[in-house]
């Protein structure tokens, strides 16, 4: 289903979720402003890297986005589509995304060389820092109730969701991997790129491909990041971004 023809709303609606086939439904949640509140991110490094440490990180990894190589488009065919590049950063990393080089120069340098153990220990941690988004997190349990298929959509670390969602009634993940080396420690890189937006409903179509069919599908995120996903959805609610 187009995003035009989604049904958009501005709040999770209360009381029952009506069936409408003899097919399973789906309900699909982001979660760091949607499902919990705030982002979850920064917390979890924190944990791992420690709090100083991570600050001098964030300085370093916003400077590196900052002056990342761009793919420039060409003028006319004489111009080469990507060889035309600013100043600074590794062929590796050109990306129009400024988020997303955040994020990667900030995961190789917080996460390089740490061991998948010490990771697991931390996301362990993170369980005093979640604070769900209560409306939300019910609208969850009732499509649970109803026997709907639950999966959460989410640019957060694969890492540490599962912790976080143990209590809940959650089906299925999709998130970012990290790479981990045959020695155990992360390798700092993200193993498929970062699930957040276009590449999130990207994921998310082909997940529903390989699991499904499913009846009417319901999604919740927020705008603009969680549109594209919400976009395949048959009832869509943009939820107002949970600090």
């Amino acid at each position: 289903m187009s995003q035009s023809t989604a049904a958009l709303t501005v709040a999770a609606s209360p009381g029952d979720i009506p069936p409408e086939s003899d097919l399973p439904g789906l309900a699909v949640f982001d979660f760091d402003g949607t499902l919990a509140r705030g982002d979850s991110l920064l917390p979890f490094l924190a944990r791992v890297a420690g709090g100083e440490t991570l600050r001098r990180h964030l300085a370093g990894s916003v400077a590196g986005a900052a002056s990342r190589r761009l793919p420039v488009r060409p003028l006319a065919s004489r111009l080469p589509p990507r060889e035309a590049l600013v100043k600074g950063g590794h062929a590796n990393d050109a990306d129009d995304d400024f988020k997303t080089a955040f994020k990667r120069r900030l995961l190789r340098r917080c996460l390089a060389g740490v061991p998948l153990e010490r990771a697991r220990e931390a996301a362990a941690e993170m369980g005093a820092w979640v604070r769900w988004h209560t409306p939300l997190r019910d609208t969850l349990m009732r499509h649970a109730d109803q026997g709907h298929r639950i999966l959460v959509a989410t640019g957060a670390l694969t890492l540490y969701m599962p912790a976080l969602l143990a209590d809940l009634p959650v089906h299925d993940l999709l998130g970012t991997e990290m790479a981990v080396g045959d020695d155990g420690l992360l390798t700092g890189e993200m193993v498929a790129g970062n699930c957040v937006r276009a590449e999130k409903a990207r994921r998310l179509a082909l997940w529903m491909e390989e699991t499904g069919p499913y009846g009417r599908r319901w999604g919740y995120g927020n705008q603009p990041s969680d549109l594209p996903f919400l976009a395949l959805m048959d009832e869509a609610t943009v939820v107002p971004t949970a600090h």
